[in-house]
Order: structure tokens, then sequence, then C-alpha cells
């Protein structure tokens, strides 16, 4: 403005034996993995002290590495000053921090102050835009959330979405965690938690963004089909789907995930279906209103289209945009040549992660939502060095490369992302903010 070995495989074809989601399983992947994963915590008194002793070590280091990159960025900002001479709205402000409220966070800013004025107004004489920006471009549920905290707290705009920003970044870790966890054990749910933190693009986690809400709400979806909750997994799905319209991603991944458990008659015919059933109709009942509101059925499409560039081409301007950067001809749409090259970065890295994310042979809401994502990242004419960002939500392709870091040692994992953590403040935070357009 998302601990055991997985129980998909009865709901959605996670490639294990129904018999092993059965309390009476012999051995949980934490089992199997044996020696490899250290002695978890002790619980502490109580189902709140257990839950603290679980998540604690994993919050602990994605918010140390998040800390870092943010102080990093904020160095960075106050050595150039370069935020001094832009534009409020476009990368600049009065004080460094301020920087993480503009792009999309003005947009989001002025939503929860002022609500929506859904209209399709033409725009003449620019090549590639036929209509004036309008905020019904951008999903309610986070500016909504943005007010609600506002209510409560007194803060302004900012202050809201930067804390709505922040609590959801630590939901999502915790969600990515307990995926991973299940994957791949203890230690490997701590790392994939401290990769999302470091991810390129990962900068938007602590702004006035929707982009940690988005993961938060994804990732927990996901857990819960992966554990049988279909209710709560499609009531998820429906939530997202007042996000982002990505939220077709994970409507997709957990209806079929519903389906395949429909089929299969592994969790009886109530709880999968209605899952199904209820997914779409956050991100269908906005469509609708924003269409009902400009009198234009289809008047969300245009608006994203005619406003904002954005539109589904089947990955024809990402790959003009790769081969223009990798040739050095930044001439194309929006281009930056930072935040490009990052994006080239990470396009060269992804096949190794699906690689790693596959081998696992993960739960089919997982394998869904990752292919589809990231399909969609790729398909869609957009501002090229955003791939990173667009890229964010695929956190199941941190969890492929943390159980693969799994079986070393804790000083070595520490060493390992030592540089990154600092890094991220320049390649996660200061490119895409103040080289970019994120």
């Amino acid at each position: 403005m998302s601990t055991a070995s997985s129980t998909e495989s009865s709901g959605g074809g996670a490639g294990v034996p129904p018999s092993s989601a059965t309390p009476s399983s012999p051995r949980t992947a934490d089992e199997v993995e044996g020696s490899e994963r250290p002695t978890a915590p002790r619980p502490g008194p109580g189902r709140f002290g257990a839950l603290v002793d679980r998540f604690a070590p994993a919050l602990g280091a994605y918010a140390m590495v998040k800390a870092t990159g943010l102080t990093v960025f904020l160095l960075l900002l106050s050595h150039t000053e370069d935020f001094l001479k832009k534009d409020p709205g476009r990368g600049g402000g009065a004080r460094p921090w301020d920087v993480l409220g503009t792009w999309d966070g003005v947009w989001y800013q002025r939503i929860a102050e002022n609500g929506y004025d859904p209209q399709l107004i033409p725009l003449h004489g620019y090549p590639l835009a036929t209509y004036y920006e309008n905020s019904a471009a951008f999903f309610p549920l986070y500016p909504w959330l943005m007010r609600l905290v506002g209510a409560v707290t007194g803060l302004g705009p900012y202050g809201s979405g930067i804390v709505v920003s922040v609590l959801a970044s630590f939901v999502a870790a915790a969600g990515i965690f307990a995926i991973a966890e299940r994957l791949g054990g203890f230690r490997a749910g701590v790392i994939a938690a401290v990769v999302w933190g470091l991810f390129p693009g990962s900068g938007v986690e602590w702004a006035v963004y929707s982009d940690s809400l988005f993961v938060a709400l994804s990732a927990w979806a996901c857990y819960c089909v992966m554990t049988r909750r279909w209710l709560a997994a499609g009531v998820l799905a429906l939530v997202t789907g007042l996000n982002r319209p990505t939220a077709a991603t994970l409507i997709a991944a957990v209806s079929i995930a519903a389906l395949v458990a429909l089929v299969r008659r592994t969790d009886g015919v109530a709880r999968p279906l209605t899952a199904m059933l209820i997914t779409p109709w956050g991100m269908l009942g906005y469509i609708a209103w924003v269409g009902w509101r400009m009198g234009d059925w289809t008047g969300y499409f245009k608006l994203q289209r005619g406003a904002w560039n954005r539109y589904f081409d089947w990955g024809a301007s990402t790959a003009r945009s790769t081969l223009d950067t990798v040739t050095g001809h930044w001439t194309f749409w929006q281009s930056n040549p930072a935040p490009d090259l990052i994006a080239v970065a990470l396009l060269i890295a992804l096949p190794g992660l699906l690689v790693l994310l596959l081998r696992l042979r993960p739960p089919l809401v997982l394998v869904v939502y990752t292919l589809m994502t990231v399909f969609m990242a790729l398909s869609s004419n957009q501002i090229y060095g955003n791939i990173s960002r667009y890229l964010l939500p695929a956190f199941p392709l941190c969890i492929g490369l943390a159980v693969a870091l799994r079986r070393l040692r804790p000083s070595t994992v520490a060493g390992l992302f030592a540089m990154p953590a600092v890094a991220a403040g320049w390649y996660a935070g200061y490119a895409l903010f103040e080289l970019g357009i994120p």
C-alpha cells in the first residue's frame, strides 16, 4: 500500500505418505536430521514461553541482520545527502529515514489519510501513459491497517506504516522459519529467516510498503495447508487478496492443493472444498469494487496499463531489458544501472535456488506458489530493476538454500552472512530507493 515432516502429501502431493502425517508417525523431519540439528531450547513455562523459545533464535537473527542493513542504509543516505535534493515522493525527504516512506509509500499514506476515489482520467501527450495515476491501483489491506494503528497509537501515516511493516516482517520471518523447520529442521528454519532478510529487494520489508504483510499472510497460509488447516488457509488466502494483486499466486496454490486433497479424499470434502471456494473473493471483490466505482468493470486493469505501464507480456520486456543491461545499453524504460545489474545477478542465481528448493520435494502448495510467483514476476512489463522486489514474496527460494547450509557450523554460517548483512544496506536499500525506483 504468509516441525515435523510435511503433511501436505495428504492434501497436496508433497511426496510423503499420508501415514507419516499422523501423530503415530515413527519419525519426524527433525529426528531424521538427528545430530545435524542443535538441541532446541527447552520450552519455557506455558504455551507462550514455548513459542518464545521456539521462534526467538530465528527472529533474533532476522532482527540482527535487518538492523545492520538499515543502519548501513541510513549511513549511506547521510553520507551522500542526495535525498535532500530529491522530491519528497521520489526518494527524498528532510531526514534520511523519510526515504522509507517515499515512492509507493506516498500512495499508501494518502490512502490511509483520505481513502480512495477511483477514476479513469484521460492523459494526453505521453507515449506510455493514457490515464492519470490513481490510488485505486493499490490494494486496501495495508492502508487499512495503517489507519487502525494510527487510531490506536496516535502515530501519523508514516509511523503507522513503519509499525505495520516491521511487525508484519517478524510474522513473515516466523512463518518462513516454521515452514523451513518442517522441511529441514530447526537450524534450516533459522537460516531461512535470515536469508529472507538479506534477499535482494528486502529493503522494503521495513519501509512503508505492503510486501512484508503479503509475505506474512502467504507464508502462514502455506503453513496451514501443510498442516491441513484448510479453513485457516482459505481465510488467509482470501485476506491476502485484499493486499496485492499478486495474491493470485497464493490463491492458485491453496486452491490446487485443496483440489488434490478433495480428489484424494484425504481430508474429507467440506474443509478443502470450502477453502478452495473462498480463496479468490478478497481480490475479486476489490477489483470489482474499483470497476463499479469507475463505471467500467475492466477499470482496474485499464488503470494498471494506462497509468502505471504494468501489463502481462509473456516476459518480452524482461528478456529485452536483460539483454540491454548485460550489453550496457541503459536506454530502456526506467533503466537504472545499479538495480538493473542486481536484477541480472538475481536472475543468474534463480535457477540454482529453484533446484535447491525442488530437490527437497517440497509440498505442492510451495511448488505452485513459488513457480507462479517467479512466472508472474518475469512475465510482466515492469521496472526491470524491481525484479529483486517482485521476487521477494518467493520466500521458498530461501528454504532450499537454508537446508543446503544447515550442516555448516553456526560460526561458519555467521561468518558467511556477516558481509551480506552489511552489504544489504546498499544492494537491498540504497540501490533500491536512491539509485532506482522500488
